[in-house]
């Protein structure tokens, strides 16, 4: 469970990353010229403003005529006008900056070696230089608040250096102390109010992003040595002749502190009290209480987690991570690469979201711009969901809470912006929002921009949570949440030509349709998605109202709408309707294939109650890969989960090695490109599930996996309804089977031919056999 290399990062998309929920760091492991690129979740541009078009309503009787009287041309221009926020554009993440360490040692390094330890969390380089071997450690305490780099050498005195805070716009440049190259920031602090010396051993930056009104950070540093000499020189700190020396750093801003500075000051200090093995063995056992509740290994499958190639014996684990992610791109074989990215995906959710922090953004929290692409905010048309889908089943789901909260935040100003701009009550969104949960339009991007259903689709997280968990006390809160999300669509929802309830004006993401006569369009009404996402939320919430023994009139009404709602149709070639009318696309090989949210993440489309919709999602999918579809990472691993769901195991096998091949990055990143870390996720989704899978009203073992994986086993995942399991196979089958219950129930559990009901009570163990009997 390590990502290993043989040289340090040569670029931020090499340097491994560490992080707290709250405080992330890329760990690049240079010799010289250490870079720690750092970044705190809440330092944002600017702060909350009301961007609510006031001449939505206005126009909106108008825009929706013409597009059922065809005049799809007219629509758009319109909408491009009355349909889009003012300012149009919300706020965007930001890099906090960046830790430097200068080295005095001269020389070459040897024997250099760095990694990142999945089971500890940690981020390790070492080397040896004239005859002294260095070694470095760094990790991010959850506990604790705060990052540590711990530097250590083999013999005494010989650890001499400065650091450097510093926030800008990268570039290369000469350090000025000695002959080696390294990247800094243009002016060094450029976007940087404050830094200075806070005492002999100890520095602080701070600074504002943008107005009088906007957030304001703050990160302090603090260097504890053993042996030789520490003392600051205007904004550095100097260590000379050390044998060992740790480095504290912590981060806040005004979003959650009113004294940042403050804060991580005090932050610094309580951990330099503590012993740094103690600090160390705190952040592991916390860290591990997570990471270690699943478990999942390949035995012997041609090139297997054992390491092992069948061909020429070659091990594969003394090979450095992006070795074999380069032989995974020649078209090699190395199914032990798998696990590895499966729990990669689980840790990167343990580091970038824990209750309390912000949820992950479109690279987590992992960014090193002052302007990152899309803002690295939250895009709520598929990507921030992806974000999660791995989350219940991994045993994470306590890294699932900070989507709530911004779920919650979101809520007043949706509501604002169902009211201003569409005359609904309820709660609404559309397909982006930032830290201060904005709902009004995002971009002049008609093709993106003019769609309501980003709270809706958020909402269906809430209901998840609750099959998995079975918590009738959380459900109790998130009904009345996804209530408001089903208010906007009931009234938002109107009747097309044919009687049929439609959303309208809206967009299939962010694909273009052809019109009989040949026009393009973007704008539409009854995009097929819209349709699946409200049929979702609606029976999510008339089965939570059952749950919660009410009875009203509200439930009732989305009884009755859901009878006129479209349901997935099969269009001319075999395939599931994009839109409510049979158009052709603009492009066949799309990376959105939104009109399959039925299939997944939805489950309205399954291969057992379903069949000829499974078999229309077989040939969309079919039909979009002829065409060129999953070039992006995200793509690839929403397909490799509809695959999945289709029980194809080799090609849901063959899409994941495609997204290892082509849209993963030396540090295991997924590639857009550039980078974007739902892949990561959706991969490890669509592992899950290759394994297990609880949607379709029963528990389904070893559902998708290919021929070849002949023996494995996993543990700890979870299945809805409130049980863990814990499995085994080998030769092909199926060897025993683990439930642990934490909710009394009845289940229903598969595998192969073989099926059992079974009655569980809560806090007992179950062992089954591989023909699914109760082993006495």
């Amino acid at each position: 469970m390590k990502l290993w290399y043989d040289k340090p990062a040569g670029a931020w998309n090499e340097a491994l990353p560490l992080g707290n929920g709250k405080l992330g760091a890329m760990v690049y492991g240079s010799v010289n010229v250490e870079q720690v690129q750092l970044n705190e979740d809440s330092v944002w541009y600017g702060g909350p403003r009301d961007r609510n078009n006031p001449d939505t309503l206005t126009h909106l009787p108008q825009i929706r005529d013409m597009i059922f009287n065809g005049q799809i041309k007219e629509a758009e221009k319109l909408a491009a006008f009355a349909l889009t926020g003012v300012p149009e554009g919300q706020r965007h993440y930001e890099t906090l900056g960046n830790l430097f360490l200068f080295f005095d040692e001269e020389g070459e390094a040897e024997n250099y070696h760095r990694a990142l330890d999945l089971e500890t969390a940690t981020v390790t380089s070492s080397f040896t230089k004239n005859g002294v071997t260095y070694h470095r450690e760094a990790f991010t305490s959850f506990p604790a608040g705060v990052f540590v780099l711990h530097l250590t050498a083999d013999q005494s005195g010989c650890l001499s250096f400065h650091t450097q805070l510093a926030r800008g716009n990268s570039i290369w440049n000469r350090d000025p102390f000695s002959k080696y190259t390294f990247k800094y920031q243009v002016g060094f602090n450029a976007y940087v109010d404050e830094n200075r010396a806070l005492s002999q051993d100890s520095v602080y930056m701070k600074g504002r992003c943008g107005g009088e009104d906007a957030v304001s950070f703050a990160s302090a540093m603090k260097i504890k040595v053993t042996g030789g000499t520490v003392q600051t020189i205007g904004n550095s700190i100097i260590v000379e002749g050390a044998d060992e020396a740790t480095i504290y750093l912590a981060a806040a801003t005004t979003y959650r502190e009113s004294d940042p500075l403050g804060y991580a000051v005090k932050v610094i200090e309580h951990a330099a009290l503590q012993a740094y093995d103690e600090l160390k063995r705190e952040h592991i056992a916390d860290y591990q209480a997570l990471f270690q509740r699943v478990q999942f290994k390949l035995g012997t499958c041609g090139n297997s987690e054992d390491g092992r190639n069948d061909r020429n014996d070659l091990d594969l684990n003394q090979l450095p991570t992006d070795a074999r992610l380069e032989r995974v791109r020649a078209g090699e074989r190395d199914d032990g690469l798998i696990p590895l990215y499966f729990q990669y995906g689980r840790y990167l959710m343990i580091a970038g979201s824990r209750p309390g922090s912000l949820p992950l953004t479109l690279q987590g929290i992992w960014n090193q711009d002052m302007l990152p692409v899309w803002d690295s905010k939250y895009t709520i048309n598929i990507n921030t969901q992806m974000n999660y889908w791995p989350s219940e089943a991994c045993n994470l789901a306590d890294c699932h809470l900070p989507l709530f909260d911004l779920i919650e935040t979101m809520r007043e100003p949706g509501r604002v912006t169902a009211n201003k701009m569409y005359g609904c009550n309820g709660f609404m969104a559309h397909h982006n929002t930032d830290i201060w949960g904005d709902t009004a339009t995002q971009d002049v991007c008609l093709s993106s921009s003019i769609w309501v259903m980003g709270a809706a689709w958020l909402c269906l997280h809430l209901w998840e949570h609750y099959e998995y968990s079975r918590d009738l006390e959380f459900l109790a809160r998130a009904y009345e949440t996804m209530k408001e999300a089903a208010i906007f669509l009931s009234e938002y929802l109107i009747e097309d030509h044919e009687g049929r309830l439609v959303i309208c004006p809206t967009i299939s993401p962010e694909n273009e349709y052809v019109l009989p006569n040949g026009n393009v369009g973007v704008l539409c009404s009854g995009a097929s998605m819209d349709a699946q996402i409200a049929t979702a939320l609606f029976e999510s919430c008339i089965e939570a109202a059952e749950e919660l023994s009410i009875q009203d009139a509200f439930v009732s009404k989305l009884k009755q709408q859901l009878q006129k709602i479209p349901q997935p149709q099969i269009g001319r070639y075999g395939q599931i309707q994009e839109w409510a009318d049979d158009y052709e696309e603009v492009d066949q090989g799309h990376r959105h294939i939104s009109h399959l949210f039925a299939l997944h993440p939805g489950k309205q489309i399954t291969m057992k109650k379903t069949p000829q919709l499974a078999q229309a999602a077989r040939v969309t999918l079919e039909r979009r890969l002829q065409h060129g579809g999953g070039h992006t990472g995200w793509s690839r691993a929403w397909i490799a989960n509809m695959w999945v769901r289709l029980q194809d195991g080799q090609l849901a096998y063959e899409n994941i090695v495609a997204l290892l091949g082509h849209s993963t990055l030396p540090n295991l990143f997924c590639d857009h490109p550039p980078f974007q870390i739902d892949g990561n996720f959706g991969g490890t989704a669509a592992i899950t599930e290759m394994l297990m899978q609880s949607h379709g009203g029963e528990i389904h073992l070893l559902p998708a996996i290919p021929s070849h994986w002949t023996e494995g086993s996993a543990s700890g995942l979870r299945a809805r309804g409130g049980v863990e399991l814990s499995f085994s196979w080998k030769d092909s089958r199926l060897e025993q089977v683990s439930i642990k219950a934490s909710k009394t129930s009845t289940i229903w559990i598969r595998c192969g031919q073989d099926a059992a009901q079974l009655q569980v009570v809560s806090g007992e163990t179950y062992e089954l056999n591989h023909y699914l009997e109760l082993i006495k």
